[in-house]
């Protein structure tokens, strides 16, 4: 038996952001002060003078948090907490994953004094009566608008994350303008981060076929309007398309997770600093010729959203030549100075990795892992 969990009430248009005080004061409680978690880099944009605009013009105060930078810790997280608990009855996330996951994250702490390690891989439950929260990407990756999960570094520096219905969005804006100024690189990284979430969401033990709807819907999306992203940074229309795809993704993994290519991109992050997008589609793309020769079906399914054969074999490929079709490097040898394949390996088998592991369609022996390391490390 599977259940479709709830989705948030999702806005949609160009210019959309503008509205956001008037969808802060119909919450429940109408909120007259919220946190804003923001990327620092939105501001330069003029990003976050028209939020706070359009706040102010509905008689809304705002606590600014903006001291985001790379991938967020606990202690970050900790830090906007206790700033949401200063009066906030909303927070609002504007950003990338990053400045998502915080605010969702610091919205469902805020009601009790604990930090994002007493939570972390579910230790334990989450305080009850989250404060709303509110999530503007500015970037069409992580899906993290749709999902009930929050990623951080712990300070043992490894890759740690959070889950719970606390978690989830109240309401997610996705505005078209707000992405035009992401440059081609991170366009493509990240819009292979929807690919693989799509992907393997809809592939692994834990698909459905109501799932797989938003996940195909994902792929044929990412395969339709990324090239034009990255080549034409100002086309809305291929803007609007990527953020729905990563939308849907993101509804694809609140569902049924993710799998061996996001092992494969936890680890990679925790030994050296690669794009988390970047590796859990060179992750994928590693894992994919040997992944397909269980569960054909679904892998063929992919295969025709992506816009090519209904067969599982010709997915490797496809997905090889999208990657490299949009710019995203390949090689990643040389940016991780002294992680051995062997080293990759034993990362992917730590205990934090092994839901992701668990839930891929064909099982991984200690061989494998190690076979799907050398592969990613020793592509060109």
């Amino acid at each position: 038996m599977k259940t479709l969990l709830p989705v948030p009430e999702i806005a949609i248009g160009a210019g959309r952001i503008d509205g956001i005080g008037a969808d802060v004061a119909g919450l429940p409680g109408k909120p007259r002060r919220v946190l804003l978690v923001i990327d620092p880099a939105l501001r330069g944009a003029g990003v976050t003078d028209r939020v706070l605009r359009s706040l102010d013009a509905a008689g809304i105060a705002a606590a600014l948090f903006e001291d985001l930078r790379g991938e967020p810790t606990a202690a970050l997280v900790d830090a906007a907490a206790a700033l949401a608990r200063q009066g906030a009855g909303a927070v609002i996330g504007v950003g990338g994953g990053s400045a998502l996951d915080v605010a969702k994250l610091a919205a469902a702490l805020a009601p009790a004094p604990i930090g994002a390690e007493h939570v972390q891989f579910c230790a334990n439950p989450l305080p009850p009566a989250p404060l709303p929260a509110l999530c503007v990407p500015t970037t069409a990756g992580t899906g993290s608008e749709t999902t009930c999960v929050a990623v951080f570094l712990n300070t043992a520096g490894k890759k740690a994350w959070a889950w719970g219905p606390e978690i989830r969005a109240a309401k997610v804006i996705l505005d078209p303008t707000l992405t035009t100024s992401l440059p081609p690189a991170l366009t493509a990284a990240t819009g292979i981060d929807a690919l693989t979430h799509a992907v393997e969401a809809c592939t692994n033990l834990n698909r459905f076929a109501a799932n797989d709807a938003y996940c195909h819907q994902a792929i044929r999306l990412v395969a339709r309007h990324l090239p034009t992203a990255v080549r034409a940074p100002g086309d809305l229309a291929a803007r609007e398309g990527m953020l729905l795809a990563a939308c849907f993704a993101g509804i694809g993994i609140n569902n049924a997770g993710t799998a061996i290519g996001h092992t494969i991109a936890h680890a990679l992050g925790s030994l050296g600093r690669v794009h988390h997008g970047r590796a859990a589609g060179l992750g994928m793309r590693a894992a994919l010729p040997w992944n397909v020769a269980v569960n054909a079906e679904a892998y063929a399914a992919v295969a025709q959203a992506l816009g090519g054969p209904a067969e599982a074999a010709a997915l490797p490929g496809l997905v090889d030549r999208l990657v490299r079709a949009v710019g995203v490097k390949v090689a990643l040898a040389d940016e991780l100075p002294g992680v051995t394949p062997a080293r990759l390996a034993a990362e992917m088998a730590l205990p934090e990795n092994a839901a992701m592991r668990k839930s891929n369609a064909r099982p991984s022996s200690d061989a494998d892992l190690l076979a799907l390391a050398r592969a990613v490390l020793e592509a060109a």
